[in-house]
């Protein structure tokens, strides 16, 4: 970290210590943004502030905005009490089927590996507002338990995850997630900055492949060099970075054809619910609630989360996504009733 950048942090560190908590305009306890910053830098204040740092091209007065929007975003919407509120078990069976990401291991640097079936996913057996809850309590069991337990084990910080998004039937159905999706990584990018070390993205169709074309080139420079695109499963190239052992199930084998039913029911598949990652998360949660049951009555009814306004760089490249897979499946369309119309006249 060069000079400028430490005298930004020295800077922001400044600000948050001479208790400039209220550049919003909502009336939240100071005490309360303390107690949450707290919670979320778990001992490391200056790793926290370079991640936002970083996220606002280290712009000290962006930064501090987007820290403050941060933690009043959190304190609003109970963001420390989420991994104490459980998903009951059969809707929270219905979410692992119907999102799928899970935990398979760790990178050789000691780096939690996070697979996504990213293709697959069909975000259809609850409501919106669950799959966001549970999106957010696999964050901050990450940054709660994961991150800082792989921290303790290497003897030195590690903030960061790698990430492996399988493609895998991906198809133009997917606009139907999109607005979903979007308000999953505004949420993300606004409240979980720099968390991810690097993206491979495995078993690629064409779909994929024509729109990273269009989009690509609108995405940030710090965001573009950390995304690789593999080729088939990705296999060969993860072996560089993580053991057989942490592979996620879908790039386990050149032939794998799916991420979903791949291993379906063996512990080896991630996504599952009966994968230790998420019988140790949704333990974890239960244990929470049942420490936080006896000293006090949790409010009861849904969760909900207040979705931040996207960045408009951010709503700019979902748009594009969308403009393009219309594009794609019009052209689509056009080939297939051209082959029919040469079918009737070819009889």
């Amino acid at each position: 970290m060069g000079g400028g950048n430490q005298e930004a942090v020295k800077q922001l560190q400044t600000l948050m210590e001479n208790g400039s908590f209220f550049l919003s305009l909502v009336a939240v306890d100071d005490e309360q943004l303390k107690n949450t910053f707290q919670i979320m830098h778990q001992g490391y204040q200056t790793e926290t502030l370079i991640r936002f740092l970083k996220a606002r091209d280290w712009n000290i007065a962006k930064a501090h905005k987007m820290l403050i929007d941060c933690l009043n975003w959190r304190v609003e919407n109970e963001i420390d009490n989420v991994l104490r509120k459980p998903i009951p078990m059969d809707l929270y069976r219905a979410i692992r089927d119907s999102q799928l990401i899970g935990m398979s291991g760790y990178s050789k640097e000691g780096l939690p590996v996070i697979a996504v079936g990213v293709g697959l996913s069909t975000y259809d057996k609850a409501s919106d507002k669950y799959y966001i809850q549970s999106h957010i309590q696999l964050n901050e069991y990450r940054d709660q338990v994961i991150l800082p337990t792989a921290t303790r084990k290497h003897g030195r910080y590690i903030g960061t995850c790698v990430k492996v998004l399988d493609m895998t039937g991906l198809k133009f159905s997917a606009l139907n997630q999109l607005r979903l999706l979007t308000a999953i990584s505004t949420i993300d990018d606004l409240n979980y900055p720099e968390k991810t070390d690097t993206y491979y993205i495995v078993n690629v169709p064409y779909v994929f492949s024509a729109c990273w074309k269009v989009v690509k080139p609108l995405l940030q420079e710090r965001t573009r060099r950390k995304i690789q695109v593999l080729q088939g499963c990705g296999k060969e190239e993860l072996l560089k970075v993580m053991d057989y052992a942490s592979l996620p199930h879908f790039c386990r084998k050149e032939d794998s054809k799916s991420s979903k039913h791949h291993a379906l029911g063996n512990i080896g598949n991630c996504f599952s619910f009966n994968h230790a990652f998420h019988q140790q998360l949704y333990n974890h949660i239960k244990q929470q609630s049942i420490i936080v049951e006896s000293i006090s009555p949790i409010r009861q009814g849904s969760f909900y989360v207040d979705i931040p306004e996207p960045d408009p760089d951010d709503a700019k490249i979902a748009k594009t996504i969308e403009t393009e897979f219309h594009k794609l499946e019009n052209q689509k369309n056009g080939f297939t009733n051209s082959l029919n119309g040469l079918r009737v006249n070819g009889h």
